[in-house]
């Protein structure tokens, strides 16, 4: 298969040379790739292919329970054979269709939906559209890219892991799936041969390792267990570059492998960083197992039709979890958010019994800026955690600047003399021929004898930001020098920039703050002596010594949300009925996470080169949750997609590692002076609990036909649910709105005077008796029904929720409901209500 597909691209690379000339029937036509869906139900959607739990809720005396659920079984022979009879099906309509003109099938699609991409003009598209078996035609789009400590302060050494027999058997038998930049298998990460305790061989999955040369056999194992790339859509753009994408499921990017390594990476890695050792790492399911599905690359990102190919497989392959640290690089088309060729893949993949996990964006903090919207789908945010590292400079003046930098610090109390860039130039250089030359890129510009011994200072411009110029290349430079070290101010024109620490050789800092780094630039000034006549300075009076940021710090006050995690509510709530759920569902450690990185990683040049990188971001968060839901899969193995979510909602915790409420930053510019108590719109349910979610006591549960119901009940839908999913919204309650849906938060959007919801819990622990408590929104009462119950094993309660409006209020506002259990379980629900309409009638 592997040898096959690789031929495949060899020949969609050549037809890329020649695309402009082979993709025309006239001087006028544009070609691009489309996704056509067909009215036939795809493969997953037959109900003969389900394999049912018969007998209902159980609890066995392991402890484990069984929570109803479909689950397809794993890709068979005949499924196989479906597959290619689809695929000659699509091939004859395109036949058909287009007879005698020029056009190109990209991938058929069959498991999860059924239709193919295929690059053809807008013409040959609206041929198309106007076939009966064809029922929806969308242009293709662009997707983006959006530990060591971290297992310790999520207490999983401790918790979650000693439920299931520690590190060694942690996540063991689980698959998750990884739709990112690929994977670098030579990491020790990824090995299968670092414990005693040997990998099974997870019997229910059947993916393939592709062999290319840059992938050669061998490169799989008992851990990762499959990978394949898909870049098809790239190729027909003429975008792709095989030296620099890899035309192969390695990762070129470094992004896949950080992602795969946070949520499954092996047990007690050293992290070795620029010569320095910053801890063992480890993944949240260290025993899990890894499959790849490469569909993004270093150099343009992604494309949709790529991306449903990579998820349609993931699901045949038959894997557990799905993570999609990516977000579209727009809002999808459509009368809603939801109705996108990947959200309804996803779809079918939660109808398979796979949970999915994607990041929710980094484009906060402003309201409304997410990019994951589907109720089905688990959108996590990006929250710090206890970890810092500090380093400072301390100046001749007993001044101390603080600033970042992965760096040793200078001997001892010994303060050297500081020598900014501009102030050692050759006698062939000047800033008036190079303006940049205070970045210090070039050793050849300076005078080696005056930098030789001291700190080299050094401008931190916005080319550092876009990655024209680098903190390594400075280093070089500040190395052939001879200097002690580097220091770095920042530019006033870099604004609303976050650094995380950089790996540093020598001693060096960088300033963040643009004020820092004129109090740094005022006392170097203050002490030159500068000839008159010639204007060069004759004498350096500045000293400093820095004190090195290799020593981690934990005591900061986590989790907190990050700036640039983006926030809810969803956009589709500005329409009512269209949403009215809560975004993001959870948060999770997205900042400064020390994971694997690709050998030839590039998508950050200060860890070019390095086994091991710091990145931030959503993207980072999503796999740590991918990781814990992996966890919680070993120990409830029939728990369906809406039931592990509910698991890791209901038991977030609301406070940070000092007791307070958990903050929000408010803006990029000095997040840390911008900050409030985080709503449910920044962090959805809280910050994640890994042990806790291991026993929630009770369960939210929900099932692809309430998912149905809840798009049939969209104004307008009908016609478009066909289109995805070959079914009649005649078979669906097209009543069930967004806060109809079995979810364990409530979101209005419109609260006009009154509105009862109700939700529907299932105990999956001992018999237990819960009282009901709650806080309301402002500008709501709220009554819940009952207060107390008592629920036994196996056995559903339902809740009603009666809220009513007491004022007007257009701001959003937030309440929630807490369930307390006699056994110790205390499950929490989120309330938002984002605007509420009260008539006040009286009479005379």
């Amino acid at each position: 298969m592997g040898s096959v597909y690789w031929a495949y691209l060899v020949l969609l690379v050549c037809l890329g040379m020649f695309l402009p000339t082979f993709c025309q029937n006239d001087s006028d036509a544009t070609s691009a790739v489309y996704i056509v869906t067909l009215r036939q139900p795809p493969t997953s959607h037959y109900n003969s292919e389900l394999r049912k739990v018969s007998g209902g809720f159980k609890h066995g005396a392991s402890g484990r329970s069984e929570f109803d659920k479909p689950r397809f079984a794993n890709t068979t022979k005949s499924d196989k054979r479906y597959g290619t009879y689809v695929a000659r099906v699509h091939d004859s309509l395109l036949k058909e269709v287009l007879k005698g003109e020029k056009y190109l099938k990209l991938y058929s699609y069959h498991y999860l939906i059924n239709g193919f991409s295929v690059l053809v003009t807008q013409q040959q598209a609206e041929k198309l559209s106007r076939r009966r078996e064809v029922s929806n035609v969308v242009l293709d789009f662009s997707v983006r890219t959006a530990t060591t400590h971290t297992p310790q302060f999520l207490g999983l050494p401790k918790g979650a892991w000693v439920q299931e027999g520690g590190f060694a058997t942690a996540g063991e038998g689980v698959v998750i799936g990884f739709v990112d930049t690929g994977i670098d298998p030579t990491h020790p990460s990824f090995d299968d041969v670092k414990s005693e305790h040997p990998y099974p061989i997870p019997a229910h999955f059947s993916g393939i390792c592709e062999v290319t040369r840059d992938f050669p056999s061998g490169s799989c194992n008992r851990k990762l267990v499959g990978a394949r790339h898909f870049a098809a859509s790239a190729i027909t753009r003429g975008i792709f570059n095989v030296t620099q994408d890899y035309a192969s499921p390695f990762d070129g990017d470094g992004h896949g492998t950080h992602t795969a390594s946070v949520a499954a990476g092996n047990y007690g890695i050293p992290v070795l960083v620029a010569g320095h050792h910053f801890g063992n790492a480890s993944g949240m399911a260290p025993r899990s197992h890894i499959a790849v599905y490469k569909a993004l690359y270093k150099s343009f990102g992604g494309f949709a039709a790529d991306v449903v190919a990579a998820i349609d497989q993931a699901a045949q392959d038959g894997v557990d979890i799905i993570n999609l640290s990516i977000t579209p690089n727009r809002r999808p088309p459509g009368i809603a958010t939801f109705f996108n060729p990947i959200d309804m893949a996803l779809l079918s993949a939660v109808k398979a019994g796979i949970f999915v996990v994607q990041a929710a964006g980094n484009t906060g903090p402003s309201p409304m800026s997410m990019s994951s919207f589907s109720p089905w789908i688990y959108t996590v945010g990006a929250a710090s955690h206890d970890r810092s590292y500090s380093n400072s400079i301390y100046l001749g003046n007993n001044v101390t600047i603080p600033g970042v930098g992965l760096a040793p610090g200078t001997d001892g109390d010994q303060l050297y003399t500081l020598v900014h860039a501009h102030d050692a130039l050759n006698n062939e250089t000047t800033v008036a021929n190079d303006m940049y030359v205070g970045e210090c890129q070039d050793a050849r510009k300076f005078n080696k004898d005056l930098v030789r011994g001291n700190l080299l200072i050094c401008s931190y411009s916005i080319r550092f930001v876009l990655g024209i110029s680098t903190v390594k290349q400075a280093i070089e430079t500040a190395k052939n020098l001879r200097a002690v070290g580097i220091v770095f101010y920042m530019d006033p024109f870099v604004i609303g920039f976050q650094l995380n620490p950089v790996p540093m050789k020598i001693p060096g800092i960088i300033i963040a703050s643009s004020n820092d780094s004129k109090i740094l630039l005022q006392y170097y000034n203050s002490s030159l002596e500068i000839d008159v006549t010639t204007k060069k300075v004759i004498k350096f009076g500045a000293v400093a010594g820095i004190c090195g940021g290799l020593k981690a710090n934990y005591n900061s006050a986590a989790p907190k949300i990050m700036y640039y995690s983006a926030r809810g509510p969803d956009p589709g709530d500005t329409l009512p009925h269209e949403a009215d759920f809560l975004k993001p569902n959870v948060v999770a450690p997205g900042n400064s996470i020390w994971a694997a990185w690709s050998s030839l990683g590039t998508d950050s040049v200060e860890f070019l080169g390095e086994s091991f990188a710091m990145m931030s971001g959503t993207s980072m968060a999503a796999p740590h949750v991918a990781g814990l839901a992996a966890l919680i899969k070993q120990k409830f193995p029939n728990f369906s997609a809406a039931a592990i979510a509910s698991a890791l909602s209901t038991t977030a915790s609301l406070y940070d590692n000092y007791g307070g409420p958990i903050m929000a930053q408010r803006m990029s510019a000095s997040p840390e002076l911008n900050q409030s108590p985080a709503s449910p719109f920044d962090m959805g349910s809280g910050f994640v609990n890994a042990t806790a979610a291991l026993n929630p006591g009770l369960i939210f549960d929900s099932s692809y036909d309430d998912y149905m119901s809840f798009l049939c009940g969209i104004n307008g839908s009908a016609p478009v649910v066909f289109n995805y999913t070959g079914q009649n919204c005649l078979l669906y309650n097209s009543t069930v709105y967004g806060p109809d849906l079995n979810l364990p938060s409530i979101t209005i959007a419109n609260l006009n005077q009154s509105r009862v919801v109700q939700r529907t819990v299932q105990n999956i622990a001992w018999n237990e008796t819960y009282r009901i408590g709650w806080t309301a929104p402002y500008g709501v009462s709220v009554k819940v029904s009952p207060t107390h119950f008592t629920i036994a094993s196996g056995e559903k309660q339902v809740l009603f929720v009666s809220l009513n409006a007491t004022v007007n209020n257009s701001v959003a506002s937030f309440g929630r409901i807490g369930l307390f259990g006699d056994q110790g379980h205390v499950l929490n629900i989120p309330l938002s209500v984002i605007v509420t309409i009260f008539y006040n009638i009286t009479t005379s």
